[in-house]
């Protein structure tokens, strides 16, 4: 995995540059909405798709839309369906949506945690026992130490974050802490692990009985724009490799205007695959192949990362 320049760091030399490889679909698995578009209840400092509360760039998606685009998404046999944002949970039909979507395949939200209430976190739990398919929760944090944590995310967003993870728990779902090497200490050589080992601690002592982890990479967009991290990915630098490791040749992004190449990219015209007709397209207006031309692009060839849940 590249190194990644610490918080306020000096940004990297820009890396060479090239003609941009085209990626073909060669199946759809992963369907995203951008369900709350890029409006947010908290301003995290490295927001990958630059989410605040005044962010209202991208409009909400409303709930035929997304069943008009589930009803596509399983005439192509995706098996996962995920929903991020902005916050999902300040959409008021988050619940009823999550049950459309889980009739269709197995179903995540990434969210926050801050807004899941005990009465909420009951009815996610009574919903995905009575899924056909399974139902993720996954919630960021960004670092074990509420202070550090806090810092970027905002006041008591580690606390309730917790809180929800144990809510969560409680209510029979196995949630899962998402966090990006965004503080991440460089790890001496006699330490045991680094944000793996810490978080499990911190899980641990709040009485999460089976502690599940994904960590990211950071990515240099949103609001830690910075070209100079990287170019596009070239033709040259995929030769002997497997493209299909690359997210964009099984994952689609829905949004109110259009369809994306991937979720982080959501909002960035480069990466729109539909037009701006009254309709926004559909996915079956997105399965050609997609440009690697956004810098983010090399972050994902360079770390093998993906946006799923593993």
């Amino acid at each position: 995995m590249a190194e990644t320049p610490a918080p306020g760091a000096a940004p990297a030399a820009p890396a060479t540059r090239g003609n941009p490889a085209r990626q073909p679909l060669h199946q759809l698995t992963s369907v995203w909405f951008q369900i709350t578009g890029l409006l947010c209840n908290l301003e995290c400092t490295h927001c990958l798709v630059d989410s605040s509360p005044e962010n209202r760039s991208l409009a909400f998606l409303d709930r035929d839309t997304v069943r008009r685009h589930l009803a596509d998404a399983e005439r192509h046999g995706v098996k996962e369906i995920y929903f991020t944002g902005g916050e999902p949970f300040l959409h008021r039909e988050m619940v009823a949506i999550l049950g459309d979507a889980l009739a269709v395949g197995p179903t995540t939200v990434l969210t926050n945690g801050t807004l899941i209430t005990e009465r909420l976190a009951a009815e996610l739990g009574a919903l995905a026992r009575d899924a056909r398919y399974s139902l993720e929760i996954r919630v960021s944090l960004d670092h074990p130490d509420p202070a550090t944590n806090d810092a970027v995310r905002g006041a008591g967003a580690h606390a309730k974050a917790v809180r929800a993870v144990v809510r969560l728990q409680d209510a029979g779902l196995l949630p899962i802490v998402t966090a990006t090497e965004y503080l991440a200490e460089p790890r001496r050589a006699d330490e045991e692990s680094g944000l793996y080992s810490a978080f499990h601690r911190l899980l641990r002592a709040a009485g999460v009985r089976r502690p599940r982890l994904k960590i990211l990479p950071v990515f240099h967009t949103g609001k830690l724009e910075d070209p100079s991290t990287g170019g596009p990915v070239t033709d040259s630098m995929l030769a002997g490799t497997d493209p299909q490791l690359l997210q964009c040749s099984e994952t689609r992004a829905i949004a109110a205007d259009g369809v994306y190449a991937c979720p982080i990219l959501v909002g960035k015209p480069i990466a729109r695959l539909t037009g701006n007709g009254p309709s926004r397209g559909s996915l079956d207006d997105a399965l050609g192949s997609v440009s690697l031309a956004h810098h983010a692009c090399r972050t994902c060839y360079e770390t093998g990362m993906s946006c799923g849940n593993f």
